[in-house]
């Protein structure tokens, strides 16, 4: 088994609420230097800036994992992570079709920068990303199993753009494992530093409190991620996974076994 630090919720250029800083290869520059073992981009129904992202990323020895946080039918963001960028390229060209189409006001939004390979601009994207795309959450996990992906909902203790908020409650027919909480010390409860929930913090208590009103999250992992759209706001390598294989496919085969 091994053990690696990670923030699988980080947004470049191409979010319009991105930090123009951040490219992928400065995002990759930045996971190398607080020594974090995976990272994943993350952005608003696209994955266009993975290519150079996982390039970067295999330069520097860390695992990139190619994704997408979507913005579903509901408003509800879902992380989907794939094991190859192949799929999630593909996932990609099927959300942007799905995507109810606005022009982006850059002065109200921010631009939305597509960024090659050496790390340049190489384009915009026209249309706003935040919306939502087409997709029922109730569609959302076969279909990313689909691309070789898996679901996770997002920041789901959030009071927008979560599960919880915009639904209401969890679907009993969800099949979801994981699911992503802002709740930072909460995250011990999950298995991962059994040592050090002896002692339950404010976020602890509020994330079980969480789970005895959910109980469907008893049966989840709790991940903790950044959602970071500056440099500065990507996690130190404070929370950890146990995996078997060295690989994108070891880590996602570890997110959905709780």
């Amino acid at each position: 088994m091994y053990k690696v630090s990670y923030d699988l919720h980080i947004h470049s250029c191409l979010s319009p609420c991105g930090d123009e800083d951040m490219t992928p290869g400065n995002i990759v520059g930045m996971a190398a230097i607080k020594e974090l073992n995976v990272i994943a981009l993350t952005d608003h129904n696209s994955s266009r800036n993975c290519p150079p992202f996982l390039k970067h990323a295999e330069c520097f020895g860390i695992i990139a994992i190619p994704g997408m946080e979507l913005c579903t039918r509901e408003e509800v963001h879902v992380l989907c992570l794939f094991e190859e960028l192949q799929g999630a390229l593909e996932f990609d060209t099927f959300v942007y079709e799905k995507l109810f189409k606005v022009h982006n006001n850059e002065e109200i939004f921010g631009r939305q920068l597509l960024i090659n390979e050496r790390d340049e601009v190489s384009g915009k994207e026209e249309y706003l990303l935040v919306n939502a795309a087409d997709i029922g959450f109730d569609e959302v996990y076969e279909l990313v199993k689909t691309y070789e992906g898996i679901m996770i909902p997002a920041h789901i203790d959030k009071s927008s753009n979560s599960l919880l908020s915009n639904l209401g409650f969890i679907p009993p027919d969800s099949r979801f494992t994981c699911a992503e909480a802002t709740c930072k010390e909460a995250v011990s409860i999950s298995g991962l530093s059994p040592a050090k929930a002896a002692g339950f913090s404010k976020e602890e208590e509020a994330m079980a409190e969480l789970k005895r009103k959910n109980p469907y999250l008893q049966n989840c992992r709790i991940i903790n991620n950044s959602d970071a759209h500056y440099l500065e706001h990507i996690h130190e390598p404070v929370h950890f996974l146990q995996i078997e294989e060295m690989n994108r496919k070891g880590i996602l085969k570890a997110l959905v076994n709780p």
